[in-house]
């Protein structure tokens, strides 16, 4: 028998899978903690966490998934990491994290790429960036920099929150291409580190770490870790990627045309180009996908809507605590589409990248006591989730994205029959879902760098589909909602 484990450090809790090589499916899995993870919030728009809490959370995951599993841990052949984007992890010297770490929905560094972006040129910062450096890793880093320089000094390596992980597994401090691209320090025209970027922002190309490729062996497990974890040393991490393009990757979404998308704590639409096409407004964003080469340019056009289920999440907690996310969903159904006018605008978790970086706060307009009830909330809160992703894909259509199909795993907003059929009414798009999820990507993604498979395509032989949604009879009237809808939030935005 052959395994390998996958590793999901996400914002909200960490999941770890445990993938049966020869059935290719989940031979078990975990998740922890079991409540929403804390994030912290020093101040307004500011989000943080504490990288000790991910790898206790990993550790409380992985001992169930063993538990559960029963297997001889000898047959365990590789682990594979996917992460929450964008983040900020500071080391010194003696790998001591030295902050907590700015994870990706804090917006305090915005102000820092935009003057990136003006002093930099925005033609250049498209055409070598192919982004803005916003508010990623970079731009984070910047504001380190500037308001503590006290912990700048102290800075050896930064890293993502996968690298981190990567780092207490194998005791290197290691990155990689998408990583990279992710922190905004990759100029795509050379495929190399953007010695610009770096200048402009005073940092030494020191500061980051060693490139490894992204399916490959990373490191071996050390002794010392491997006996916290309860696991043989000397086990390789085989991959490591972002977890929007970890997502990507674990619907086999790998070739120019493909569309994934996710609706966990944040949403996502993620289509793969061959093209360096950036959006001139930097409102979705281009990064190298998981299989991009300099032979072979494969680039992940994202857009993402950092207020997506924590919407639905804030809906159940402060209006229908008495309600589980099943009844929800059927609760909203009973209110026609249009909510009767009800129109929800989700933008209330950080400054959102596909609105310029503004961040204009969760709105609700159009409520009228004598008409609208919980389900009217309830919908209008679905609803105006997959309005924006509508909003967004618009956007990547005009850079060439022809959304005909999008792939997704049946898990989050996903699992609502009217967000999903929402969404397939206004993208006119055919919408699959499959039977996977980010760390059971992670760890396919390790059985290929680790040689198991020859091939990202190998490794999706028995990828299950669930289920397939096609634009419907109220296609039409979706729309119109739509259109009304962006008109307010044009006005919103004045």
């Amino acid at each position: 028998m052959k395994y390998t484990l996958g590793f999901d450090i996400g914002s909200s809790s960490v999941k770890v899978s445990l993938l049966d090589i020869e059935k290719g499916t989940s031979a078990a899995s975990a998740f922890y903690p079991k409540t929403e993870m804390a994030i912290s919030v020093p101040q307004a728009e500011w989000a943080e966490q504490a990288p000790e809490d991910w790898w206790e959370n990993i550790k409380n995951a992985l001992k169930e998934v063993l538990d559960t599993a029963n297997i001889d841990v000898s047959d365990i052949k590789a682990i594979g990491i996917t992460y929450q984007m964008h983040g900020l992890v500071a080391l010194d010297k003696d790998g001591n994290v030295v902050r907590p770490s700015i994870i990706w929905c804090d917006s305090r560094a915005v102000d820092y790429g935009r003057e990136a972006f003006k002093t930099l040129g925005e033609e250049w910062s498209l055409n070598h960036l192919l982004n803005s450096p916003g508010n990623f890793t970079a731009a984070k880093l910047k504001w380190v920099k500037e308001n503590e320089p006290e912990v700048y000094q102290k800075i050896d390596k930064i890293m993502l929150p996968g690298d981190y992980i990567a780092y207490r597994l194998t005791g290197k401090k290691t990155t990689t291409l998408s990583g990279l691209s992710e922190g905004i320090f990759v100029d795509f025209q050379s495929d190399s580190i953007s010695n610009e970027l770096l200048e402009y922002f005073g940092f030494d190309e020191g500061l980051l770490p060693e490139q490894v490729g992204t399916f490959a062996p990373q490191g071996e497990l050390t002794s010392t870790v491997a006996s916290e974890l309860g696991l043989p040393a000397g086990i390789p991490v085989a991959y490591r990627a972002g977890d929007q393009p970890n997502n990507a990757f674990s619907l086999n979404v790998l070739e120019p045309g493909e569309v994934a998308a996710t609706a966990g704590t944040s949403g996502v639409v993620y289509g793969v180009s061959d093209r360096l096409a950036p959006d001139p407004k930097s409102r979705v964003n281009t990064f190298a996908h998981v299989n991009h080469t300099a032979d072979q340019r494969r680039l992940g056009i994202l857009l993402c809507i950092n207020g997506t289920g924590i919407l639905n999440a804030w809906l159940r907690q402060n209006t229908a605590k008495e309600l589980d996310y099943p009844q929800i969903n059927e609760v909203a159904m009973q209110a026609p589409v249009g909510a009767e006018g009800l129109r929800f605008f989700p933008f209330g978790n950080g400054a959102e990248r596909v609105l310029e970086d503004v961040n204009p706060g969760a709105v609700l307009k159009g409520l009228n006591f004598n008409i609208h009830k919980q389900a009217h909330l309830l919908r209008a809160g679905q609803e105006g989730i997959a309005f924006s992703f509508r909003y967004g894909m618009d956007i990547m259509g005009d850079m060439g994205v022809d959304t005909k199909v999008i792939r997704a795993g049946k898990a989050n907003m996903f699992l609502s029959p009217l967000f999903r059929q929402t969404l397939a009414n206004l993208a006119n798009a055919t919408i699959e879902l499959y039977d996977t999820d980010g760390s059971l990507g992670a760890a396919r993604g390790a059985a290929v760098g680790a040689g198991i498979w020859k091939s990202p395509k190998e490794a999706f032989d028995n990828l299950t589909r669930l289920e397939v949604i096609k634009p419907d009879a109220d296609r039409d009237r979706v729309n119109e909602n739509y259109e009304d809808w962006k008109q307010q939030l044009n006005k919103l935005l004045k």
